[in-house]
């Protein structure tokens, strides 16, 4: 799903809220996400799951052209772990032929 199929999404099930502030709601809550995160903080949304920064540290890779060694640097990336209801929603029994479970 794209953040413009979410705000279409969302206007759909709350035609009370005009496009214009679902745009600019969904935009402010991704920002602050992405600000916290660069900062280095952890965020954890109760039933869905947390997010984190993981540090990959530096390390000898070779460019696969030449295989020239080449020094690899650190980087921070973004982790989603997911929480427990998120999980137990997702992980359905697979439907067997005849639709019964």
């Amino acid at each position: 799903m794209t953040k413009s199929e979410l705000i279409k999404n969302i206007s759909a099930q709350y035609p009370h809220l005009s496009v214009r502030d679902i745009e600019m709601a969904t935009r402010q809550v991704l920002d602050y996400l992405s600000d916290a995160l660069a900062e280095g903080e952890r965020i954890e949304i109760r039933g869905f799951g947390s997010f984190s920064m993981h540090v990959r540290p530096a390390k000898q890779g070779r460019n696969p052209k030449t295989g020239e060694p080449v020094l690899v640097p650190e980087k921070r990336v973004p982790h989603f772990k997911p929480g427990k209801e998120l999980r137990e929603q997702v992980d359905y029994p697979e439907v067997v032929a005849g639709g019964k479970v």
